[in-house]
């Protein structure tokens, strides 16, 4: 809203006669304004006769029920006819939303093609891979409780409101989509380019064109890496399987990559950060006295201590904190039956404290005539209470709770130390204000509680202090979160006291941000802003803000949230992460995974699969591009050098099968190394083959190539190709995919360290490819389609002796890099310590 309009409360009293004097209004000033703003905010102007069909939703959340029926002429006892309630649905249109037409199923089908490694395994009219990929149809049902007259319907309504920012609001693309379409089609080019270099060089070589011509479709399918698409969504389908054991659900497979991306985590408070199980643990009166309260839980175990003072009386102090309870028992909408709340855990404190003081019976006695609900414009919940039996002693009163101050300033006068009335001050004011916020300080929410005959003449009782303990294991999953890289920010609605405290016992911050809601859009544009990590009193507006300043500045955003209004933002961020226990459907609709069991703790777990799920997709990039990088070479350098191709096209394919199927696909599903988490989140901006990658590939291809060329040049002495020839080199290529296999398992540790045995599918897959070379080689059937012959066992082993040399090539690679990375980190960690030392 651009402006707050500022409220009059009149004469807050109901004479049961139908008279219309229940008012709690605005001026017409101000009411003009709200029609002004909403006009703007929901369609254009309506004026005139025509004004009066509707009023915006905030307007009639703060006026009487009367006073809407008179505004909306409608008779509550009959209703509308059906002409006009016809008349005026045609004029404000039906509750109803206008959503995105989905694209039709043809559409979503063609758009699977649309990848580039999938157009070049059609383009190369040898191998059709088609993966039928359809998007689950997304279909929002509304429910709506028809009540306290209609309003506002469809995009006029607050929901819609907020319906219509999602909508506008695109979730963005994943950083391992990105990373996959630029390596597709960074492949494709390459790959293109040295195949047709082959084919023109063989053709102006003079050799057959057919011939070329089925080398070059060969070459085509081996260099296409067509199982990349499988090995991702395999990867990701299995990493959503554990994270489902882990209480994550995730909705979207690239989501899972994507958390192992994340740099910046925006944090709500109550529910994630703190276990959203509210206890009351101190009272502070007007007349100052200040009790205890002890237990937890929604039931009577505990007691109130009252803290004795010199000079003050003990009676005294005892009906100032049952007048205090009172109004926090009558303004209050939940309820305790059999230790279980039905309601707002903060209510439901409030009761539980009532309940160790013996006074929530006071219900017993009152019968609610009006309210007004807590809402973030107002902050603060006002309902007003009768005698429910005639010879009662109890009067008509207005019991007001919420924010100290919106209600502080209400109050005309209160109840002193010895119990007498009296008027409040300005100098009062600020005591009590400077009390509510040391209470705040020590990390308690602080609602203050007020009573009177009408709203103009409120009795200020106290404030209640109210506890929600941060949950098990949060801080440490906050320590580890911040050593990996990823910044935690608590965004919440609380005061500045309490947000303060809690961030500074849950983030373990020394200088806290002095940030207010009105400096929050000032900030957005300064240096400041990254360095804040507490946001409080901050709406869901705020949140979206905040959510797109940081990623403007290039972070991946993380965001959690469980309410109705946090739908935008979630949606908005590179990740929502909804809360599975107390979240919305709308919350849960707009998140990308959600947390079963709404543990802060368990994104550490997800981090933790999101990173896994990278390094284990590399690991395939590696083996698969040292393979193509090496049959595309080797034909190549045969080509140039004017010698006959050492591998045929059956060969050749047979080589694809191998390097897109059982091997290659088991590097996909490496088990998670736990100490993935201490990394730093992966640079989206950096390309998935970075400068090390591109060094190991390129050192094993050119083992592989040199190795494979040395065994044809030795077995082709005589300068003819016989079977036999092409039958070892065949086999040394395909013994050299297997151990190098064996090394891209893992691009850091030893993969002694790793263990041998730990990933069973490896195993499983290096076995069955061996069993099937084996059978090329040996099984005469398949003999004359290879063109192959027996080798004996001594050739077996010559081979196995030269093909290792890949692997251990690539240990002592591993082993060297460690060693230096690991005297880096001693001597960083030495002038670190030393710069410590002088500060």
């Amino acid at each position: 809203m651009k402006s707050s309009p500022t409220r009059k409360y009149e004469n807050f009293s109901n004479d049961h006669q139908g008279k219309d004097t229940d008012k709690y209004s605005l001026d017409s000033q101000d009411t003009a304004s709200l029609h002004s703003e909403e006009g703007g905010r929901h369609g254009p102007d309506v004026s005139a006769g025509a004004g009066d069909m509707w009023i915006s939703a905030v307007e009639s959340s703060i006026l009487a029920w009367e006073e809407v029926a008179d505004r909306l002429h409608v008779d509550v006892r009959r209703g509308l006819s059906w002409r006009e309630a016809n008349d005026r649905m045609n004029f404000v249109g039906p509750n109803e939303f206008q959503v995105k037409e989905e694209d039709p199923l043809w559409k979503k089908y063609i758009e699977q093609f649309q990848n580039p490694l999938i157009l070049l395994l059609l383009g190369s009219a040898v191998v059709s891979v088609c993966m039928r990929q359809f998007d689950d149809a997304i279909s929002i049902t509304v429910a709506i409780i028809i009540v306290g007259i209609v309003v506002s319907t469809g995009e006029r309504s607050e929901f819609g409101d907020i319906f219509r920012m999602m909508q506008a609001e695109e979730a963005p693309k994943t950083p391992l989509q990105k990373s996959m379409d630029t390596l597709g089609a960074q492949l494709s080019l390459y790959s293109f380019c040295i195949i047709g270099f082959i084919m023109v060089a063989g053709w102006l070589q003079g050799k057959a064109i057919q011939d070329m011509f089925t080398i070059g479709v060969s070459l085509a399918v081996a260099a296409i890496p067509e199982g990349l698409p499988i090995v991702v969504t395999v990867t990701l389908a299995l990493g959503v399987m554990r994270m489902a054991k882990r209480n994550a659900i995730v909705k979207k497979l690239p989501t899972v990559e994507t958390l192992g991306c994340v740099n910046v985590i925006c944090s709500d408070k109550t529910g994630t950060l703190t276990k959203n199980e509210m206890t009351v643990t101190m009272l502070s009166t007007s007349g100052g006295h200040l009790a205890e309260v002890s237990g937890a839980g929604y039931n009577s175990r505990g007691e109130l201590s009252l803290r004795a003072y010199k000079g003050r009386d003990l009676d005294v102090a005892r009906m100032a904190v049952q007048t205090l309870l009172e109004v926090g028992v009558l303004c209050n909408n939940a309820e305790i039956r059999d230790e279980t709340l039905y309601g707002q855990p903060t209510e439901g404190a409030l009761l539980a404290a009532a309940m160790k003081n013996d006074s929530h019976h006071v219900r017993d006695q009152y019968t609610r005539l009006h309210e007004i609900p807590f809402s973030s414009e107002t902050k603060m919940m006002v309902v007003k209470c009768g005698p429910k039996f005639k010879d009662s002693s109890v009067k008509e009163e207005v019991f007001v709770k919420g924010a100290i101050e919106k209600v502080l300033p209400l109050c005309t006068h209160y109840i002193d130390s010895a119990g007498n009335y009296a008027p409040m001050t300005r100098d009062k004011q600020n005591d009590f204000l400077s009390e509510a916020y040391n209470i705040g300080r020590t990390g308690l929410r602080v609602i203050a509680l007020g009573r009177g005959q009408s709203m103009e003449s409120l009795m200020y009782t106290g404030v209640c202090g109210v506890c929600d303990p941060p949950r098990p294991g949060v801080r440490d999953a906050v320590a580890t979160l911040r050593r990996a890289g990823v910044e935690v920010k608590m965004v919440t609605g609380d005061a500045r006291p309490t947000a303060l405290a809690v961030g500074r016992h849950i983030l373990f911050l020394c200088i806290l941000c002095r940030l207010k809601v009105g400096n929050i859009y000032k900030s957005m544009g300064t240096s400041l802003f990254r360095h804040i990590h507490v946001f409080y009193r901050v709406t869901p507006k705020h949140k979206l803000s905040i959510v797109k300043s940081l990623q403007r500045r290039g972070n991946i955003v993380g965001m959690t949230g469980d309410g109705v209004n946090d739908g935008v933002a979630l949606k908005r961020a590179d990740i929502g992460i909804a809360m599975g226990r107390n979240g919305t459907d709308v919350c849960k609709e707009a998140a990308d995974m959600i947390l079963v069991d709404d543990d802060f703790a368990t994104i550490i777990c997800a981090i933790e699969e999101g990173k896994c799920i990278f390094y284990n997709i590399r690991n395939f990039v590696r083996f698969q591009l040292s393979t193509s990088i090496a049959a595309l070479s080797l034909i190549a350098l045969a080509t140039l050098m004017g010698i006959p191709n050492p591998l045929n096209a059956m060969q050749i394919l047979w080589i694809n099968i191998i390097m897109d199927g059982p091997p290659a696909q088991s590097l996909g599903v490496e088990p998670v190394d736990h100490e993935v988490v201490r990394r730093r989140p992966r640079d989206t901006t950096r390309r998935i083959i970075s400068r090390g990658l591109l060094l190991s590939v390129l050192l094993s291809a050119a083992i592989i190539i040199a190795g494979t060329l040395w065994v044809f040049n030795r077995e082709m002495s005589d300068n003819k190709i016989t079977p036999r020839d092409t039958t070892m080199t065949f086999t040394c290529f395909v013994l050299f995919d297997m151990f190098n296999a064996l090394s891209c398992r893992t691009q850091t540790k030893s993969i002694f360290q790793v263990g041998l045995f730990s990933n069973k599918m490896f195993l499983v897959a290096v076995f069955m490819s061996l069993v099937g070379q084996m059978l090329v080689v040996y099984f005469p059937p398949l003999q004359r389609v290879f063109q192959t012959e027996a080798l004996t066992g001594h050739d077996l082993i010559f081979l196995v002796c030269l093909t290792s040399s890949v692997f251990i090539v690539s240990e002592v690679k591993k082993l060297i890099e460690r060693t230096i990375k690991k005297r880096s980190y001693g001597k960083f960690s030495t002038k670190a310590h030393d710069a410590m030392d002088f500060v």
